[in-house]
């Protein structure tokens, strides 16, 4: 959606160039730069130009025409590196609005990546260049490329990151030319003097190749200028990082580092940050450097700490808070049920005593009354039977109050009482328990010793039961013999018993299946309305007292039901009635009638 109010010239820029051949582009859009420098640096109206700028897609013509060969634009590098300076003034301090992803997320990366393609170009073209005068053009464009991705990083920072990362930046950075590795430097160490942070995201690897191509341009070039810049470069990267000091103390790639800088020549211009460099990285600096990182790490363990504890006692301080109102309402509530109990009490204290005023009053006038109706020559009479009664009523109450308080006196002495009943009781209950136990586990005492008296007894009580039954005089031949027919009787018997007792066990099994069949049929049978003509020959038996049995019992149930009530008050359920065969219907007579064959 295009702005409303887009300044004039900004629309026949865009007009010009949408009608203008491609080769014209890149001159018609330097007329931007003429149009940024007329507007006064940091007011609304340069604002409001760069989103028109933005808006009708010329910093998209700028990207376009810088990815495109510099020797088919007409003015070459020149015409190049302002049109960096426009982009990169446009790209900063602009406020794209709807579209921020697409600028943020594709746009800036783009235009830094494009601006690193182009400093590789000109390195090229450096490097190649044979004439002294082209060399200082080139390296003049090389400085107006660098200074457009310096400001365009310090306006977006996030950039510095996808910049350290990128491939064309290494290879910038590792160059032999003087010129071009002393920008390069330069340019990493504002880039780093904006925001160090970026340099600890980045990949190890890509670290590690920063670190090494500085320390090389350090000690290995002999152009003081490099060797200042990578000195100043490196101290920044060692002061900003513990964690890269750390690596060039401790790294096997840079060991022998701290001895080649004290070989550097002294009283050069860099001295002073050599010096500090080398302070650095001596053992009692990295000492320090590790207290350091110990008093951090034990900082930050208790601020952790403390974090967790008061996040505990913040959870806790609502459940106490709760514990609190609880208590307080609780304790409030008990202190206003006991003023209501007191001021209840005290009512009915007072009605009690308004009550006993208005009945003495009420006795009061009732004496009088009566002593009214009375008689005059009654009255004594009558007062001697009221104080009888009042006598009564006294002692009453005061008999009730003495033998109370004799009862309560003698209560003790019966709790004693029924305990020591019941402490009796359980004492007797455990010594019949010991006697018991005593009598069960006593030992044998043993026979008592014979006398002769009555070992004569105990011989003639044997020989007179000798003398009754008689021994038979049997030889053990003839003994063995009659034993062994006996044996043969009994398991002739027992053999031919256990025949008939199989044969009867089978016969039950077959009549315990027959009937649990008939059950099963009798279970699924219909009702004798649903039931067809063939129905009942399913349920005839074979067996005619089972059929007359079944008969009888069908024949008293059927009287029982079709006699009137007048007849079965007399009659039980259990009674068995004989019907005459008569007094059945036809279709009746036969139901039960199974194992016979029709007349």
């Amino acid at each position: 959606m295009k702005p409303t109010g887009t300044d004039p010239r900004i629309l026949s820029l865009a007009a010009e160039v949408a009608k203008s051949p491609e080769q014209n582009v890149p001159v018609i859009l330097l007329k931007l730069k003429e149009i940024i420098n007329n507007t006064p640096l940091g007011s609304s109206e340069l604002k409001k130009i760069k989103q028109d700028i933005y808006c009708y897609d010329l910093i998209q013509y700028c990207l376009l025409v810088l990815s495109q060969d510099c020797s088919r634009i007409q003015g070459g590098w020149t015409t190049v590196s302002q049109l960096t300076q426009i982009l990169s003034h446009c790209c900063v301090g602009l406020e794209p609005g709807e579209d921020a992803e697409e600028f943020y997320n594709e746009l800036l990366p783009s235009a830094a990546e494009n601006f690193l393609v182009l400093g590789r170009r000109l390195q090229t073209c450096f490097i190649n260049a044979a004439k002294g005068e082209e060399k200082d053009a080139l390296l003049h464009f090389f400085e107006v490329v660098t200074d457009s991705l310096f400001w365009l990083l310090g306006g977006h920072v996030q950039l510095i990151q996808n910049v350290l990362q990128s491939d064309h930046f290494l290879h910038l950075l590792q160059t032999d030319n003087v010129q071009i590795g002393s920008t390069v430097l330069t340019m990493l160490q504002n880039i780093l003097q904006i925001n160090s942070g970026d340099l600890l995201r980045i990949e190890g690897k890509i670290l590690h190749s920063i670190l090494d191509e500085v320390v090389f341009k350090l000690l290995s070039t002999p152009s003081p200028v490099i060797r200042g810049t990578a000195t100043k470069l490196l101290l920044l990267m060692a002061e900003s990082h513990q964690e890269i000091l750390i690596l060039l103390r401790l790294s096997a790639c840079y060991k022998g580092l701290r001895s080649l800088l004290n070989k550097q020549e002294p009283g050069t211009e860099f001295s002073q940050e050599l010096r500090q460099l080398i302070g650095l990285l001596s053992p009692k600096a990295y000492q320090e450097v590790k207290d350091q990182k110990r008093h951090k790490a034990a900082c930050l363990i208790q601020a952790y700490w403390k974090g967790f504890q008061t996040r505990k006692r913040l959870k806790k301080l609502p459940s106490a808070v709760i514990t609190l109102q609880r208590s307080f309402r609780s304790k409030r509530t008990k202190m206003l049920m006991k003023l209501s109990r007191q001021k209840e009490e005290e009512d009915h204290r007072l009605q009690l005593q308004i009550q006993r005023q208005r009945a003495m009053r009420l006795s009061r006038e009732i004496r009088l009354s009566m002593l009214e109706i009375v008689h005059p020559g009654q009255v004594e009479k009558y007062n001697q039977e009221i104080e009888e009664k009042s006598a009564l009523i006294i002692q009453k109450h005061w008999k009730g109050y003495r033998e109370r308080k004799k009862f309560r006196q003698q209560r003790p002495s019966l709790t004693e009482y029924k305990a020591a009943v019941i402490l009796q009781r359980a004492t007797l209950k455990f010594l019949a328990k010991c006697r018991k136990k005593k009598k069960l586990f006593a030992p044998w005492p043993g026979l008592r010793e014979l006398t002769d008296a009555r070992r004569i007894e105990l011989k003639q009580q044997v020989d007179d039961y000798i003398r009754r039954h008689p021994g038979s005089q049997i030889s053990d031949v003839t003994s063995s013999r009659e034993l062994h027919s006996q044996a043969q009787e009994r398991l002739q018997h027992y053999f031919m018993g256990r025949a008939l007792e199989e044969r009867a066990q089978q016969h039950r099994e077959a009549l315990m299946a027959q009937i649990s069949t008939n059950i099963e049929q009798l279970m699924k049978a219909p009702s004798l309305k649903e039931a067809e003509g063939k129905d009942p020959e399913l349920f005839l038996s074979r067996s005619r007292p089972v059929a007359a049995k079944a008969k009888q019992a069908h024949l008293t149930t059927l009287k029982h039901i079709q006699a009137p009530w007048w007849k079965k008050l007399g009659e039980e359920a259990g009674d068995d009635i004989d019907v005459p065969k008569d007094e059945l219907s036809v279709e009746l007579g036969t139901l039960f009638i199974g194992g016979t064959k029709p007349p």
